[in-house]
C-alpha cells in the first residue's frame, strides 16, 4: 500500500494542472500568452493549455468595441459654448500590441477620443459643426487612428451624436433663420414682379402694332367681367370714335 501514497498525490496533481491549466478560448478571442514573463506566440480558439504558476493569459476580444463618449464642454471657434457626445466603433487587430503596447486600450482609446474630440472642435465654428458633421466625423476617425495604430487598434466609426448650445444662442439662430427667410422671399417676389412687368411690356408692344387688337381686348375684358351681374362696368370709349358725333352735335346746334 506504500506505492498508493505517490500515486494518489500524482494523480491530484495532474487533475489540478487539467483543471487550472486548460483554457477554451471563443472563435472571437485571442490569448496573448507570457511563459515566466516572457511573450508567447499568440493562442488561436480552442482548447488550450496553460502551465499553472507559469504560464499568464491576457483574453483579448476581436469584436467591434463600441464606446460613448460623455458630453465635452467645447468653445467653437466663433467662442460659442456647446456641449457634445459623441460614439467610437473600434476592434484590436494585432492583440499582442494592444498588451503589450499600452496599458488599458479601451480606456486609453476613450481618453484619446475625449481630448481629439475637444481640440478637434474647438477649431471649427458653429456653422460647421451644425452642418458638416461628415467631414468633422473623418478628420476625427482619422486623428484617433493614428495614435491608436501603434496598440494594434482599428477605430471603425466615429459620430458626433449630439450638439447642445445655448437657449439664447437658439432663440439668435431662430430670428436669423426668419430673416434670412424673409430676405428669399422678398426677392423671389421682385423677381416675379420683373418678369411680370417684361411680359406686360412685351404685350403692350405687340398691341401697338394692331388697333383692332387693342378693340378685341377691351371687348374680352368686358366679357370676363360681364360674368358677375351684380358688378358696374366703366368702360373707356377711344376719342376718335366719339369725334365726328361731337362736331355733328355742334353743327346741329350752330344752324
Amino acid at each position: 500500500m506504500t506505492w498508493l501514497i505517490p500515486v494518489v498525490v500524482v494523480v491530484v496533481l495532474i487533475a489540478l494542472a487539467a483543471w487550472y491549466g486548460l483554457v477554451v478560448l471563443r472563435e472571437y478571442e485571442r490569448g496573448v500568452v507570457f511563459r515566466a514573463g516572457r511573450l508567447r506566440p499568440v493562442y488561436e480558439p480552442g482548447l488550450r493549455f496553460l502551465i499553472p504558476l507559469v504560464d499568464r493569459m491576457e483574453r483579448v476580444d476581436l469584436r467591434v468595441v463600441t464606446l460613448t463618449i460623455p458630453p465635452q464642454e467645447v468653445i467653437t471657434k466663433d467662442n460659442v459654448p456647446a456641449r457634445v457626445n459623441a460614439v467610437v466603433l473600434f476592434r484590436v487587430t494585432d492583440p499582442s500590441s494592444a498588451i503589450m503596447a499600452v496599458e488599458n486600450y479601451a480606456v486609453a482609446t476613450s481618453q484619446i477620443a475625449q481630448t481629439t474630440l475637444r481640440s478637434l472642435l474647438g477649431r471649427a465654428d458653429l456653422d460647421t459643426l451644425l452642418a458638416h458633421r461628415e467631414d468633422l466625423n473623418a478628420d476625427l476617425r482619422a486623428i484617433i487612428e493614428s495614435q491608436t495604430r501603434a496598440w494594434g487598434v482599428e477605430v471603425r466609426v466615429v459620430e458626433i451624436k449630439d450638439v447642445e448650445i445655448p437657449e439664447s444662442m437658439q432663440r439668435a439662430m431662430a430670428r436669423e433663420a426668419e430673416a434670412e427667410r424673409e430676405r428669399r422671399a422678398k426677392v423671389i417676389n421682385a423677381r416675379g414682379e420683373l418678369q411680370a412687368s417684361e411680359e406686360l411690356r412685351q404685350a403692350a408692344e405687340e398691341l401697338s402694332k394692331s388697333p383692332a387688337s387693342l378693340q378685341l381686348r377691351y371687348l374680352q375684358t368686358l366679357l370676363e367681367l360681364g360674368a358677375d351681374q351684380n358688378s358696374t362696368v366703366v368702360f373707356p370709349l377711344p376719342v376718335d370714335i366719339i369725334t365726328p358725333f361731337l362736331q355733328a352735335a355742334r353743327g346741329a346746334g350752330g344752324r
